[in-house]
């Protein structure tokens, strides 16, 4: 199947992807992990390091869980990635290209490990375990004149055939609307962070969204055995799958999933496509390495070993999504929205400065980046950046309290403490001008609902929402400490 094809180019492009994510992902930890599983933060650091084994959550901050470990991991990182997002090893001349590579590209992967195994609930995604599979394989791709092993981006189309194929199986397996072809009516409004597109797009035609139903299947459930093909089919069913990845980046904010996804779709590429695509004529190559040729077929017989895991869940009637079956997420299995949430619900937090709460107590909202709570505020573009507490906030309101969601009481105490590096997290705290403090806080859930045109023609509005219960009861930063762990 790849019969006098090259792949420099795609290497090349499918590097230069990669290190824009991995540097998107490290400027996440840089600026979030302190606050939400740092030495202090939502889901405290010695929280993980006395909770987890480290042969089976193997981290840095295991040996050193401090503040300090962590801005030096995570900017070193951002480091690590700019170099490779600029391409360094092809600066040099050979043979030192494909040694530097692999170092770069190690050091990525083992250091963004560390994050995802010590960010506790913060970090339970899906598109971790992605990264950090597609950042494993991308250590043995080499740089330089040297030709990519084949072997490695046959590799890669087979993490990106699970991710389709393992999200067409779990659709068809879960929600009745999956096979009625009426889940499109609800996910733009109920998905975790609407984009400006999404209201846009959640009042297209029943018959549309019938339609982009099916062709989701498609997509996920037969294109995928396309990558596999002779090109030109490989390269076509690349597009498609790049094709489908764009729109749903135009119509939602899937933190780095869908950037991902196209990233890996690369690898259904040959040069010769891309040369046809794009204004660009690839260089003439040198042979493989024997070296780096043996490290990729040891690779290779590690995954196809690794692999029967994922392929028994994957064809399991229990199918499960989102799956890592080793400490250091090498072979993964993957899947998303299984099932379709139809009402949207959300948790507004509100403070107050007065002494005692009385029924005129006046509660002003704290507001989030990729929140509605503001009913006139248009949703956000944020992806392929990623808001970790607003995601788990979507996830917390779908029950109608708190128990299951520790971190969520020491949100309302740090708010109530002023904690700086907690309220860097939100889009606008209500006290951040004033001399008085917050005295009380509560959280209130809250049923939304996109306007329709016909509303948002009158009031301005892109949300509408109706009161449907007290989440977090009015309490003092006394009463949470009495409620919650470590406080």
């Amino acid at each position: 199947m790849f019969h006098g094809e090259e792949f420099w180019l795609v290497r090349f492009l499918f590097q230069r992807g990669l290190a824009l994510l991995y540097l998107l992902a490290f400027l996440v930890a840089a600026f979030q992990f302190r606050p939400l599983a740092g030495e202090d933060g939502l889901l405290p650091l010695e929280w993980y390091a006395e909770g987890a084994d480290f042969r089976e959550r193997p981290s840095l901050f295991y040996f050193v869980p401090s503040d300090r470990a962590i801005a030096v991991v995570a900017w070193s990182g951002v480091v690590l990635s700019a170099l490779a997002l600029v391409g360094l090893p092809y600066w040099l001349p050979e043979p030192y290209p494909t040694p530097v590579s692999v170092v770069l590209w190690a050091f990525m992967w083992a250091l963004y490990q560390s994050f995802v195994n010590a960010g506790q609930t913060f970090y339970g995604y899906g598109w971790e375990s992605m990264l950090l599979e597609t950042g494993f394989l991308a250590i043995f791709l080499g740089a330089g004149a040297v030709a990519p092993p084949v072997v490695i981006l046959l590799l890669l189309q087979w993490v990106l055939f699970r991710n389709m194929f393992g999200a067409g199986l779990i659709k068809l397996r879960g929600d009745d609307c999956w096979r009625d072809l009426s889940c499109m009516d609800y996910h733009y409004e109920t998905q975790p962070i609407p984009n400006p597109l999404s209201w846009f797009a959640h009042h297209l035609p029943k018959r549309f969204h019938r339609f982009e139903t099916f062709g989701n299947h498609v997509i996920e459930l037969l294109i995928p055995f396309l990558y596999f093909a002779p090109q030109p089919a490989s390269s076509l069913a690349g597009a498609a799958t790049i094709g489908f990845m764009g729109w749903l980046m135009l119509t939602g904010n899937f933190a780095w999933l869908n950037a991902l996804t196209i990233v890996l779709a690369i690898a259904t590429f040959s040069d010769g496509a891309l040369e046809w695509l794009l204004p660009v004529t690839a260089p003439e190559t040198v042979a493989t390495p024997l070296s780096l040729e043996g490290a990729a077929i040891l690779v290779a017989i590690v995954v196809v070993a690794m692999s029967v895991r994922p392929i028994e869940n994957m064809l399991s009637e229990s199918q499960t999504m989102n799956t890592a079956y080793d400490p250091l997420h090498l072979v993964n299995t993957y899947g998303a929205f299984g099932s379709i949430t139809r009402d949207r619900y959300e948790i507004v937090i509100e403070g107050t400065s007065d002494d005692e709460i009385t029924e005129e107590t006046e509660w002003e909202p704290y507001r989030f980046e990729g929140k509605p709570t503001d009913l006139e505020r248009r949703p956000p573009q944020l992806a392929p950046y990623h808001l970790r507490l607003d995601w788990q906030l979507w996830f917390a309101a779908m029950a109608p309290s708190p128990r299951r969601h520790p971190w969520f009481t020491r949100l309302l105490a740090k708010l109530l403490e002023q904690d700086d590096d907690t309220r860097a997290l939100l889009a606008a705290d209500p006290f951040a001008e004033r001399e008085e403090s917050p005295t009380h806080i509560r959280a209130v859930r809250y049923r939304y609902r996109f306007t329709t045109p016909e509303e948002r023609a009158e009031t301005g509005r892109w949300w509408e929402r109706e009161r449907v219960g007290t989440y977090v009861a009015p309490a003092s930063l006394e009463e949470l400490r009495l409620r919650g762990p470590g406080l």
